[in-house]
């Protein structure tokens, strides 16, 4: 049964500002996530995330079988980071963590996120099958939606 880390950090050619608009509304998760998962956000949106919003999806990452998540907005503070917890949903443990930094032409953004499988050893043989690389394919899709939207850094 073990805690699992995936992290990664994307660097756009937008302002700190315009990063923060865009991903801390949950409206735009969707468009950042691989069609196939199925993702939908169930819950009305207030216009300004905060701590304690919680936030209704379906998704379905395996077998097009569809599953309730719901995740809370534990931290935020705009417009350096914010922090969603999930309560109910596919995994024994979901944190992620969404940082944002100012950088010369533009805004770092790293994810950092914790998880756990249920199923003890089982989900640690899925983790191994499948999940890993899922998530590892849904960043990866989201990193080059994000370049099409925004443009990509100059090396």
């Amino acid at each position: 049964m073990s805690l699992h880390r995936l992290e990664r950090i994307q660097k756009l050619p937008i302002s700190l500002e315009e990063a923060w608009n865009f991903f801390s509304s949950p409206a735009n998760l969707q468009a950042i996530t691989p069609e196939y998962m199925g993702f939908k956000v169930l819950t009305s949106l207030p216009p300004k995330m905060y701590a304690g919003q919680i936030i209704e999806y379906k998704v379905s990452p395996v077998l097009n079988i569809p599953l309730h998540w719901v995740t809370e907005i534990t931290h935020v503070e705009a417009p350096v980071f914010f922090i969603d917890e999930q309560r109910f949903g596919p995994y024994a443990f979901w944190h992620h963590q969404h940082h944002f930094l100012p950088i010369n032409g533009g805004v770092q953004m790293k994810d950092i996120v914790h998880y756990k499988l249920p199923l003890g050893p089982l989900g640690d043989i899925a983790h191994e099958l499948f999940v890993k690389k899922q998530l590892e394919e849904i960043f990866e899709f989201r990193f080059k939606i994000l370049e099409e939207k925004f443009g990509k850094m100059p090396d």
